[in-house]
């Protein structure tokens, strides 16, 4: 009922817009609203809809409504996205998102959409300098860390290298004031952002434990950036989103290079009773190759390699449960926590890598598969064992990323608490056959 009743007013605004622009506006060419006859001032309306239908083993402990289960079936919105973007006058850029992540059988009836970005820009030097603020996700550290929903690969972005996803930001969108560009085959972004309360974050705790926890003190400002050099084809950064995969509709190879800053922004007890404060400070280096293999029949390859230096501060883990299929856990020694929660955020050192390949075009019928695999290693200081989570499957391209079915299997390890050794140890692994269906209107 609350989409309906946004796309009505979506619907209405594009037509009060239209009735209002009167003589300027010179009509609807691809995708767009022109403003102007040449189209270089312009606006856009996106849609994307990607639901899950997923059979999960639940972590040891794991309960639904109290009471304890061990597998779980469940159908889930995992995104819905409305985007309304455009350069409506010379130098200037205007970008919102608006959404839901993660509803499923749990979630809270009549969950409306919020707001994800709402910024505006202004092109100070051309194509070199643009200075835009407000919430958005021109953040710094990796490729990844603002990832294009409609284009994803696989059945998911990495979302660990969005390392502070709603602890102190909204879904990886920050209060920001950024800078970004291009020079020739270098391309920019640098961010200072005003970081969100922990307080308000899911399951937060102020108590102070021998591991580092977000600090509950007033935060300093956030400073963060990425760099790429484009060897081959250049990509647009029109918006602060970067794509998955082109499908062999370009020609791209990027090294890229990122760090996130914030001093202080961590906290944990002393063994004399004091508080130790300490920074958080990451490091990325990445590559990304998306390309054709033979451009007459479509075959295509898409690869993508990161690694991350984490430091949250010591001891320092963060799981990751993606639309959890579970309510709570009656296991307080399962690291992991409840559902298909695992250890994916944690000070240490992270090896990630992704690679799929497109089979040629009309394979079947008129749609064709791309397979993929991907792996996050991490070697963290709170874990006995290192953690390796890996996901594979095939997306079954009906109609490119317009129309994409994905079936996919994901093994996730499983630790248990030590308390002597202030360690975990990982004693078992678990998997979810998820399958995704994908429309997007762009």
């Amino acid at each position: 009922m609350y989409i309906k009743r946004l796309m009505k007013l979506a619907a209405c605004a594009l037509l009060i817009g239209g009735a209002t622009l009167g003589a300027h506006a010179q009509g609807f060419k691809d995708g767009k609203i022109w403003l102007n006859e040449d189209g270089s001032n312009y606006f856009k309306f996106t849609l994307v809809s990607q639901v899950w239908l997923r059979n999960t083993d639940l972590n040891p402990g794991s309960t639904i409504n109290g009471f304890e289960k061990g597998n779980f079936t469940d159908i889930g919105i995992r995104r819905a996205r409305l985007q309304a973007f455009g350069q409506i006058a010379d130098r200037v850029f205007i970008y919102s998102q608006f959404g839901m992540n993660n509803f499923n059988y749990s979630s809270d009836r009549k969950a409306g959409f919020f707001i994800h970005d709402i910024m505006g820009e202004y092109e100070v030097v051309r194509k070199h300098l643009s200075l835009g603020t407000g919430l958005t996700a021109w953040n710094g550290l990796s490729r990844f860390s603002a990832p294009s929903v409609g284009s994803i690969m696989g059945i998911d972005a990495p979302l660990f290298e969005q390392s502070t996803n709603d602890v102190t930001d909204q879904f990886l969108r920050k209060l920001s004031v950024y800078a970004k560009g291009k020079f020739g085959k270098f391309d920019y972004r640098v961010a200072v952002s005003s970081p969100m309360s922990p307080l308000k974050s899911p399951g937060y705790s102020a108590a102070l434990t021998n591991h580092a926890t977000f600090s509950a003190k007033p935060a300093k400002m956030q400073v963060h950036g990425y760099f790429q050099w484009q060897f081959l084809d250049q990509e647009a950064n029109t918006t602060a989103y970067t794509t998955g995969t082109y499908l062999g509709t370009k020609k791209v190879f990027n090294i890229g290079a990122g760090f996130q800053y914030q001093p202080d922004a961590m906290w944990r007890a002393g063994t004399n009773g004091d508080t130790i404060q300490s920074n958080m400070q990451h490091f990325a280096v990445d590559a990304y190759y998306d390309a054709p293999i033979n451009a007459a029949t479509g075959t295509a390859i898409s690869a993508y390699v990161s690694y991350i230096s984490f430091n949250w501060g010591k001891g320092y883990i963060r799981n990751q449960a993606t639309m959890n299929p579970a309510m709570g856990t009656n296991r307080t020694d399962i690291l992991n926590g409840s559902g298909n929660g695992y250890p994916s955020f944690g000070t240490g050192n992270l090896l990630y890598g992704q690679v799929g390949y497109k089979f040629k075009n009309n394979l079947i019928g008129k749609t064709t598969l791309m397979p993929y695999a991907s792996l996050q290693y991490a070697h963290y200081d709170r874990l006995a064992d290192d953690m390796y989570y890996w996901d594979g499957g095939v997306n079954w391209l009906l109609k490119g990323q317009t129309s994409k079915l994905t079936f996919a299997y994901q093994s996730r390890p499983v630790y248990q608490t030590v308390p002597a050794a202030m360690l975990a140890d990982k004693i078992d692994r678990k998997g979810s056959f998820v399958i995704q269906y994908q429309v997007f209107l762009n």
